[in-house]
């Protein structure tokens, strides 16, 4: 990757059931300057029963009273718009990611050519689907919202045991949107320290501080929910954000990648040009004559055009001047 930290176009299902929808997000989201577009890949009947209700939030973002396998339904997406818009992808240079929930989806999308499986936090403690992702032996993504610290471990050993090794986490906290005071971004943190891995941020915040102080802590992936209109009908769309604010989003990070720096601490090649003229040098307080003793009386520090540093201060006292020093004259050994 060109920069250290992988930012995700979350596209969803805010397609809304449309291919060209889709086509429409994998454009906005390139001009964003998101590394990938991620969609969510399942078949209906293989994921949910007919009795599950919605939501709170799904309610109330779509406005219907509808279970969630109606919902789901109306969502669901072809393999072949998949492919298409795969291919809509590789011809406009943005990287097509997609969640499968099952694992004949997960088995489509490893075909299609997905570089990593990105796996939500729907299926952490979903054993048989995470053996089976991690048997693919590709990347992963796990999202771990809705998990105790427990949970992720053994979603994690799984993964490994099935023979995935590369293995990101995110930390998450599943609500949508989410309030600031949930967030709880020190969480992912305690993930990095306890698997020793890459971790990462998936946002449902509103607005792009948390995600940016996500990146300063340490995340390599960010992922945020993206929509071309927050008041499209639909589950995510409130939630998301939109092309203009992910754009800004995507440059701020980027900006604090810039400035995080190495962590070598050390004056830049600016600070050094202006250390020149800001920085005290030793310089004559009074006329000395070749011979004098340097003394706190005789000598002082100020900026000056020459002169040895002021650190150089107890080195210098009690030292014999080699020449005749002027007043305000640098004193040089």
């Amino acid at each position: 990757m060109k920069y250290k930290t992988f930012i995700i176009a979350e596209a969803g299902v805010n397609h809304n059931g449309s291919c060209d929808l889709a086509l429409k997000l994998c454009d906005a989201a390139k001009k964003t300057g998101a590394d990938a577009v991620k969609f969510q890949t399942w078949k209906t009947d293989a994921i949910i029963t007919k009795d599950v209700a919605q939501a709170e939030y799904q309610v109330k973002n779509t406005g219907k009273v509808i279970s969630q396998y109606e919902m789901l339904k109306s969502l669901e997406l072809s393999y072949d718009d998949f492919r298409k818009i795969k291919a809509y992808c590789d011809s406009i240079g943005i990287l097509f990611l997609s969640t499968a929930d099952e694992q004949e989806s997960l088995d489509f999308l490893v075909e299609l050519g997905v570089p990593l499986l990105k796996i939500g936090s729907g299926e952490i403690t979903n054993i048989p689907f995470l053996r089976y992702a991690g048997s693919k032996r590709l990347p992963v993504i796990l999202s771990t919202g809705m998990s105790s610290l427990a949970e992720v471990d053994v979603a994690y050993r799984i993964l490994q045991q099935a023979g995935t090794d590369d293995i990101t986490l995110l930390h998450c906290t599943t609500s949508y949107p989410c309030p600031i005071e949930t967030v709880n971004l020190k969480a992912m943190q305690t993930l990095a320290d306890a698997f020793h891995c890459p971790v990462g941020y998936s946002d449902h915040t509103i607005g792009d501080e948390v995600a940016i102080a996500a990146v300063a802590l340490g995340a390599v992936v960010v992922e945020k929910h993206f929509t071309l209109d927050v008041t499209m009908e639909g589950p995510d769309h409130a939630a998301s954000t939109t092309p203009d604010d992910f754009t800004a989003m995507v440059q701020k990070i980027r900006h604090i990648e810039a400035a995080l720096g190495n962590g070598i601490k050390m004056p830049s090649k600016k600070e050094i040009e202006i250390s020149q003229v800001v920085l005290k040098k030793i310089v004559a307080a009074q006329n000395i004559a070749k011979g004098e003793i340097f003394t706190a009386n005789n000598v002082s520090v100020k900026r000056s055009d020459s002169g040895l540093s002021a650190s150089l201060w107890d080195s210098v006292i009690g030292l014999k001047a080699g020449k005749d020093f002027r007043i305000g004259e640098g004193i040089l050994l």
